[in-house]
């Protein structure tokens, strides 16, 4: 199979999550999967961009805002597959194969990962547990679990919003229902531990609630980043 995937990838100041980010793509690169690396980075002041092209990624550079950075970023991309990840996201190993079967078998069909934490305990399981739950039942994956869609789809779709949060939503609500892949994108936890697992939880479903109510986008991330 010939190359077909860019991977993508939004950032600002990654510098501490992003070498696990890339080192969890190389099995991509092993198995021909991989075409092209592109970084849209949102002003970082760190290592981030050092990093990034010592991985040989394509940077596109613009103002931070998720669905600005993903909408440059997906722009600048030729694959015929768009593999989009955050930074603080690591691919379990045996992910290839699994890509690799979608592309073939469902052409037409985007697809995301199971999440899961890198952390241990009921908390953590019980967070990842529901979003696998929202996302098999409603087609409602979020950003960190990881998004394989066709690059035609994506363009159909009018690809992501330029908005600051809630432009994951905005886009897969917009696609043709996500087929859920087997293995796992693990992410970090740093931000529901500072939170409060059930606190970051139920904040999320409430913001996600206020959004599909009609919320402006930049009004729900003043008040998330609070």
């Amino acid at each position: 199979m010939p190359a077909e995937i860019s991977v993508v990838i939004p950032t600002l100041n990654a510098g501490a999550e992003l070498p696990g980010c890339l080192e969890a793509l190389f099995e991509g690169l092993q198995a021909g999967l991989i075409r092209e690396l592109i970084l849209s980075d949102g002003g970082s002041c760190d290592q981030t961009i050092a990093i990034a092209e010592s991985a040989g990624a394509r940077i596109v550079v613009g103002s931070a805002s998720r669905g600005g950075q993903l909408r440059r970023g997906c722009e600048k991309a030729r694959g015929n597959w768009l593999l989009i990840l955050h930074a603080d996201t690591r691919l379990e190993p045996g992910w290839a194969e699994e890509v690799t079967e979608q592309i073939e078998r469902r052409p037409s069909s985007p697809a995301h990962f199971r999440l899961a934490f890198r952390a241990k305990g009921i908390a953590p399981a019980w967070v990842a547990g529901w979003a696998n739950l929202r996302s098999s039942l409603f087609s409602l994956p979020y950003g960190d679990q990881g998004l394989l869609v066709p690059r035609r789809l994506y363009d159909e779709a009018g690809g992501y919003p330029d908005q600051p949060l809630m432009e994951d939503v905005a886009l897969i609500r917009a696609l043709p229902r996500c087929q859920r892949l087997n293995a796992k994108a693990r992410t970090s936890f740093a931000r529901y531990e500072q939170a409060g697992w059930m606190r970051r939880g139920c904040r999320n479903l409430w913001t996600l609630m206020r959004y599909f109510g009609g919320a402006d986008p930049n009004s729900l991330a003043e008040r998330y980043r609070r």
